[in-house]
């Protein structure tokens, strides 16, 4: 017999479900304190939780008998995951359960917005009754232009294809083919905003996505567009739309998220009260299916983890290094920060990724590297959480081909990892191999030989190579109290150009890194936040 601690107020469906396993002990135990969930946790073998129940660290301090946590919703920011993988405890989410409800709602908030819903029902409460100045427009024969097309984006362009829209796709970060008949996929934003009658976002809040439609988007868009945002806050520039509202460039906006909730910039807060908009208070998951579909996804996922079924839409994967040879293990951490790095300084919709391994590691099975590769990779440009479990499958659906090759041959290095990725604007490659049996080093960015410290905050340049440009970049930094701790510098004699990778103490704000782009040598200036490496000094005991 199992036990099951529900430890936040659940949907009926899902207890019930539960009620109904003849193996299953149910106990609901809603808004216990992190010190009284400490106190029981370890009686049982799983725990469901929503956004209330707190998962500290002093919970998990002892987790007894604990094997596995299921969160029904999708954000885990309320469990220490870094904490439950250390303790063997398996943490999963369920991020189809709302994909439906937050389609639904972006497509109804479009057609109260063509129709003028909202102040039409407001004039008409108020005693009035203005036919004329409410009038609004169809979608049938509009063009819609889709941004992301992960699950809530794709679901948003069938629908839409189905209600006789031209439906345009974009995906910053993927370059996979198109999610339905009728959707017409698009290379650019730029294009997209100036065919599209109707925009919707539906791209994970990241740096960079962050005003993806900002001013230059908005300039060229239709007067008589209209935007939806039912993603993540800022991914329309919130003071670039108020001014085009403003200014008449854009006919109307539909806002259910913002960069803090409640919302808190005046620009947000003006965007709110504004004529040509309709807010809502992130209502995306708010519906009853909604929540009855996430209790049950998370009552069968905990069930079937518990009884040594798959494991679905996990976080973490404790002990998955763990089974890896011990030669294998140091791989795992330079190949997901390989991917980070990848995924920060190659611009484009991803289409493939190549992996070679060479030396005494490719006669191993190197497959398991190739998922912490993808994990690394695939994080920065995914809304939900990636992990070694759910990296390959996000890779297949999103139409990216993996392709792994091996060879015993050794070159400079007894051992060495090259990874190249394609996207629809160019390749990039970086090449990585351990220092001492243990140092994850960078050695190449696009053969342009190195040796940087994969970790903390790293500006990765191309630039002419011609005298006096390194002093620039410490004159840049310096004058605004930056610190360089490492600097690596390559060169390519015929092409004249070469490329710098350095280590800062401090991590440079844009407006830094746009001096540096500004500066008249240089072609190319990316700056990534890297996880600190365990100290090179420290011993294993």
């Amino acid at each position: 017999m199992m036990r099951i601690l529900i430890a936040d107020k659940l949907s009926k469906a899902g207890i019930d479900w539960l009620a109904s396993q003849d193996d299953v002990e149910v106990t609901n135990k809603p808004g216990l304190s992190p010190a009284e969930l400490a106190e029981i946790v370890g009686e049982y073998d799983g725990m469901i939780v929503r956004s209330g129940a707190k998962v500290t660290a002093e919970v998990l301090e002892n987790p007894g008998s604990l094997r596995c946590i299921a969160r029904a919703g999708v954000g885990v920011d309320n469990i220490d995951i870094p904490v439950a993988t250390n303790k063997g405890v398996i943490v999963m989410n369920t991020p189809g359960g709302n994909t439906v409800s937050t389609a639904e709602l972006a497509l109804t908030l479009m057609m109260a917005l063509s129709r003028n819903i909202s102040p039409a029902n407001t004039s008409l409460k108020g005693g009035e009754w203005n036919r004329k100045a409410y009038q609004g427009t169809q979608l049938a024969g509009k063009t819609l232009g889709v941004i992301g097309l992960g699950r809530i984006g794709r679901a948003m362009a069938t629908r839409c294809a189905g209600l006789d829209m031209r439906v345009l796709g974009h995906d910053p970060f993927f370059a996979g083919e198109s999610p339905g008949e009728g959707v017409e996929m698009v290379k650019d934003v730029s294009e997209l905003c100036k065919r599209a009658d109707y925009i919707s976002v539906h791209v994970p809040g990241t740096p960079e996505t962050m005003g993806l439609i900002g001013p230059e988007e908005l300039a060229v868009m239709k007067p008589t567009v209209r935007l939806v945002n039912a993603a993540r806050g800022g991914i329309i520039d919130p003071e670039a739309l108020l001014a085009a509202l403003n200014d008449g460039k854009v006919a109307g906006a539909a806002l259910d998220v913002y960069l803090a909730e409640p919302p808190q910039t005046e620009a947000e807060q003006a965007l709110i009260q504004h004529p040509k908009v309709l807010a809502v208070p992130h209502l995306g998951a708010s519906t009853e299916e909604a929540q009855e579909q996430v209790a049950l996804d998370a009552a069968e996922q905990l069930v079937g983890a518990l009884r040594g079924g798959e494991v679905r839409n996990a976080i973490n994967a404790p002990g998955f290094d763990k089974a890896l040879p011990e030669a294998l293990r140091p791989y795992t951490e330079l190949a997901s920060r390989m991917g980070t790095i990848l995924a920060g300084i190659t611009p484009g919709g991803m289409k493939k990724v190549e992996v070679f391994y060479r030396g005494a590691i490719a006669e191993m099975n190197v497959t398991p590297i190739t998922t912490y590769l993808l994990k690394g990779l695939l994080a920065p440009r995914i809304a939900e959480p990636v992990n070694v479990i759910n990296a390959p499958v996000i890779a297949r659906q999103r139409g990216i081909e993996v392709e792994q090759i091996t060879s015993d041959k050794v070159s400079n290095f007894a051992n060495t990892m090259k990874v190249t990725i394609h996207t629809d604007q160019m390749k990039r490659s970086v090449t990585g191999t351990i220092f001492g049996n243990r140092y994850p080093r960078v050695i190449a960015i696009d053969g342009y030989h190195m040796e940087m410290k994969p970790e903390g905050h790293v500006v990765i340049i191309l630039n002419d190579d011609k005298p006096g440009v390194v002093g620039q970049y410490g004159t840049v930094f310096g004058s605004n109290d930056i610190n360089i701790a490492d600097m690596t510098f390559s060169r390519k004699l015929r092409s004249g150009m070469a490329m710098v990778g350095i280590n800062l103490d401090q991590a440079p704000c844009e407006k830094i890194v746009e001096e540096i782009r500004g500066l008249k040598f240089v072609e190319v200036a990316y700056s990534l936040s890297l996880p600190e490496l365990p100290s090179e000094g420290q011993s294993d005991e």
